[in-house]
């Protein structure tokens, strides 16, 4: 009987492991997809404010693009800061996803070595 509980436990937990899965690997994908947008955004701000600075720096007239540049890198400040936010979650979701993973190998080490031993148990009755 207490085979029976703990293999009911084992197959609910190892479906639940099953069904969390894909959820954890399509998240992991989406935020590996974000990082690569963030830095393709952090390499165009920083382009554009070096082009920025270079135009005020030719143009004969005064033309003050300072705030436009402050603008710009404090956009990319906040770009940097989302990115570091983004990593950090891709390396939670890492873990998690491993320890999904090693959770559901155990679940069915505990299983088959569960079955293997009811089975003995089974054979021992019958004798």
């Amino acid at each position: 009987m207490a085979a029976d509980c703990a293999s009911g436990r084992a197959v609910l937990a190892s479906g639940l492991l099953e069904v969390l899965r894909p959820a954890v690997l399509e998240l992991d994908g989406k935020v590996a997809a974000l990082r690569a947008a963030q830095l393709e955004l952090r390499g165009q701000i920083e382009s554009l404010a070096t082009e920025l600075q270079r135009i005020g720096e030719e143009q004969h007239a005064v033309l003050d693009l300072d705030p436009y540049v402050k603008k710009l890198m404090n956009a990319r400040r906040r770009v940097v800061l989302v990115n570091n936010i983004l990593q950090n979650a891709q390396e939670r979701l890492g873990r998690l996803n491993h320890n999904v993973a090693k959770e559901a190998a155990r679940l069915r080490a505990m299983l088959a070595s569960g079955s293997s031993v009811t089975h003995v148990e089974e054979k021992g009755k019958a004798s």
